[in-house]
């Protein structure tokens, strides 16, 4: 799994084409103060005895306590890296890392899977604004 979380005083998005053809309709959705995680998920992530959904959620905690919020955005992004899960599998751990954030007591959202997104976002310039992971 590769990750670049971004912490944004804004982060929006607006669904400009469908690569998905069974992806639900999906609307534009702008949100303040948040931890925008972009999720790069491989193949070796969705099989069994895998920690990398236990590590993801660790981190989105981690970077949302350094910024006192309570909110973080998941975003298929699957530009960081050549291998990709299959898109069934990958949605299915977004969703799973999406319960365990609430269940912590956050509110975690997903930007539409299986869209191209035009995204907006402001970002200050803090060194915990833009970390990148990979395990």
């Amino acid at each position: 799994m590769r990750l670049l979380f971004w912490y944004c005083d804004r982060f929006a998005w607006n669904p400009a084409m469908k690569t998905l053809s069974d992806a639900p309709d999906a609307n534009p959705m702008a949100y303040e103060k948040t931890v925008v995680a972009f999720i790069h998920i491989e193949p070796k992530d969705v099989a069994d005895g895998s920690s990398a959904e236990t590590k993801l959620v660790k981190n989105a905690k981690w970077l949302a306590r350094k910024w006192e919020t309570q909110q973080v955005i998941l975003h298929s992004f699957t530009h960081l890296g050549e291998e990709k899960a299959d898109p069934g599998e990958a949605k299915a751990l977004l969703d799973r890392v999406q319960q365990r954030l609430e269940t912590a007591g956050y509110t975690a959202i997903q930007t539409p899977y299986g869209y191209f997104n035009d995204l907006s976002m402001d970002a200050p310039g803090h060194p915990l604004a833009r970390i990148y992971k990979e395990f």
